[in-house]
């Protein structure tokens, strides 16, 4: 089962990379997919519904769940940062607070790489934040607020 899930999520990634108009072979290349596997999503081939349906549901569960399960499956921080960030449909902002202390826990535990430290203060790329507010629990000083973009 976890493969099928996997092949679900890659199919869904798959396909709005391709509406983002990257080509097959770039789309293969960021899935860690062969381009005939690929040509064969974007044409509805060898993927069963119930795949495309569980994996719509981890990606519709609360961020941390779905970061952390598609990660678990995966086992790969670059893929699972794309199919992360191509499939979620929401986007996130915040602060970092002057109280941060450039620790680096933010950093390390960020799963999808959005945050750095820069002159010992972290900073957060939105546009690779998924909100799963794991920095948030990590953070010693409480320095970091993340909300959901509502447009």
């Amino acid at each position: 089962m976890p493969k099928h899930i996997v092949s679900g999520l890659k199919y869904l990634a798959a396909v709005n990379l391709r509406k983002k108009g990257q080509t097959q072979k770039e789309i293969a290349n960021a899935l860690g997919m062969d381009r005939s596997t690929v040509s064969h999503y974007l044409n509805g081939r060898n993927i069963s519904r119930d795949s495309i349906e569980v994996a719509e549901v981890v990606i519709e569960m609360c961020p941390k769940d779905s970061l952390l399960l598609t990660y678990t499956l995966l086992k790969n921080k670059e893929r699972t940062r794309t199919i992360i960030r191509t499939c979620q449909n929401k986007r996130y902002d915040g602060v970092i607070k002057n109280s941060c202390i450039g620790c680096g826990l933010c950093v390390d535990t960020c799963l999808v790489k959005a945050i750095v430290l820069n002159d010992l203060k972290a900073q957060i790329d939105f546009k690779w934040c998924c909100g799963c507010l794991i920095c948030v629990e990590m953070c010693p000083t409480n320095s970091i607020e993340i909300k959901e973009v509502v447009d």
